[in-house]
């Protein structure tokens, strides 16, 4: 009797075993239950230590992926580093050693046109063996575009079958909007993956009891909470400092732009005529 006891609390129940093998021996099993029943279910397999909690994040991330489109995870344009079918091969090389990228999308000579994916490793070599006089339209790979309303999920599909690792991404009107790696996929289910090339910066840095710097795409939540504002981040229309600073003013801010905010005056010190980059905040008597 003690024996059947002891292996009832080491061993979880047959039935529940059972029931994990038959949902996952079927493929479409998340398609066949309801989102909530799975989880529930994970959550009762990480319970009986059947799977740990590592497991359970993934799994329900996987099952989230499917209602994931690619604007919600990818790079936007601005971000993005491209080149022109027509570029010259030396600003070409002198981007690609400051960007640190693999990739980089190519356009064409129409708006909006992808012309191709340029990869790194195609064209060092012949600068490496000092031939310039190369056409760089010859070594682009086939571009992969996708609209915005695109799932992540799908597209990580595409990638495993077609053994790619990057996508352009456009508008309902055709328009360049932003691109996706798989990294970016990747991301959404383990979290932040980090490379050699990935510097990690403080967002917020103190150089005196009333002078800061910051980067201006720090979340307003994050900003609002390091300075104790008073004030609801959920009010303010905007989701960065920086397009806090640009609602303020009303316009794209230059440097030496300045906006204030309670007891705080936020100085832009750095920005191009797309963004703000860097500001300088400082705490007034």
């Amino acid at each position: 009797m003690n024996q059947k006891l002891e292996n009832e609390d080491n061993h979880p129940p047959s039935g529940l075993i059972s029931k994990i093998k038959k949902f996952f021996r079927n493929p479409f099993f998340i398609k066949t239950q309801s989102v909530s029943e799975v989880t529930d279910f994970l959550k009762d397999a990480v319970d009986l230590n059947i799977i740990d909690k590592e497991a359970e994040s993934i799994a329900n991330k996987a099952i989230r992926l499917g209602n994931t489109t690619v604007k919600e995870i990818m790079v936007p344009k601005v971000d993005m580093v491209t080149f022109g079918i027509d570029d010259e091969i030396n600003i070409i090389l002198e981007k690609i050693i400051e960007s640190g990228h693999s990739r980089y999308p190519i356009l064409g000579s129409e708006r909006d046109e992808v012309a191709g994916i340029l990869l790194a490793k195609d064209m060092l070599p012949k600068i490496y063996e000092g031939n310039n006089n190369f056409s760089l339209s010859d070594m682009l790979r086939e571009p992969n575009v996708v609209p915005e309303t695109k799932k992540a999920d799908s597209l990580l599909e595409e990638f495993k079958k077609d053994r790619s690792h990057m996508a352009v991404v456009i508008d309902e009107y055709g328009t360049i909007s932003g691109l996706v790696t798989i990294e970016d996929i990747l991301e959404e289910l383990v979290g932040e993956i980090e490379d050699e090339h990935d510097v990690d910066e403080e967002e917020i840095i103190k150089i005196s009891d009333k002078k800061f710097y910051a980067d201006a795409k720090i979340e307003i939540e994050e900003f609002t909470e390091f300075f104790n504002l008073d004030i609801d981040p959920l009010a303010i229309d905007a989701e960065t400092l920086g397009g806090f600073v640009i609602s303020k003013l009303g316009v794209l801010p230059k440097v030496g732009d300045k906006v204030k905010i309670e007891d705080l005056t936020i100085k832009v010190i750095d920005a191009d005529d797309r963004k703000i980059e860097k500001v300088q905040i400082t705490k007034n008597q």
